[in-house]
């Protein structure tokens, strides 16, 4: 166990039947070749796939598959409420967990096992996947993981949850636990708003490793520092208004 109470699980189990789990995927102009990577890399493992793609300029058309499903918001809305969208179709088809995952190529799909572990055995409600804890791997540079480091401890004075990797898009959780977050912040804060939601509904709550993979291609679509800003406006406004 760490501090904060975290536990941090590193053993294995076998994962559950595919077609009771489901992963989102939020895309905004994405290209297609990627997109394809990504889903492939998910259908190859029997996953059900749920893509939002969230108002691109051209919208997504990758090869259709009996376990994929294409939601578009006619305009952008932002990845918060591309992944809000994701839940609520997940939720109605009956997913017993959720899975959120980029579609950057960021996230390996191997992942997702040990995020379903804590779930499967009743010891968390909501699983992060984390890249700095041991055995996480992730090649981000000096400045990037200055950035993830201030940013878990601005989440920390926002929530009171201080994670070891705050704004890893890559989490599980059950069926249960997604019915009681509701987003509303439509844009990159909500990596924020959900752990409020997670504190506010006593969610059990735990971090595994894994890996972050950038490429030239997810260093040109990552954040901005502007961006970095701007979720703080949102967050002081979430707080304000709340």
């Amino acid at each position: 166990m760490t501090g904060r109470g975290i536990i941090i699980f590193t053993c294995s189990m076998q994962n559950p039947s595919p077609d009771k789990v489901t992963v989102i995927i939020p895309a905004f102009n994405e290209a297609p070749e990627q997109v394809e990577q990504t889903l492939s890399s998910l259908l190859n493992r029997h996953y059900r796939v749920i893509l939002v793609d969230d108002g691109s300029a051209l919208p997504l058309q990758p090869a259709a598959h009996p376990l994929l499903r294409i939601i578009r918001h006619r305009v952008n809305l932002g990845q918060g409420a591309a992944l809000q969208t994701g839940m609520d179709a997940a939720l109605q088809e009956g997913a017993d967990y959720i899975i959120s995952f980029d579609a950057d190529g960021q996230h390996e799909a191997s992942a997702i096992p040990a995020l379903l572990q804590p779930l499967l055995e009743k010891e968390a409600d909501i699983v992060f996947a984390s890249r700095f804890l041991q055995a996480g791997q992730h090649n981000a540079g000096i400045r990037r993981t200055w950035l993830l480091q201030l940013a878990r401890r601005v989440n920390f004075l926002f929530t009171g949850v201080m994670l070891s990797d705050a704004h890893n898009g890559l989490r599980a959780m059950s069926r249960e636990a997604a019915q009681k977050i509701r987003l509303k912040e439509n844009r990159m804060a909500h990596a924020t708003e959900i752990l409020i939601r997670v504190k506010q509904q006593q969610l059990r709550l735990r971090e595994v490793p894994a890996g972050v993979r950038y490429t030239d291609y997810s260093r040109n679509k990552g954040q901005s520092s502007l961006n970095g800003f701007r979720i703080l406006f949102d967050l002081f406004l979430h707080k304000l208004f709340e």
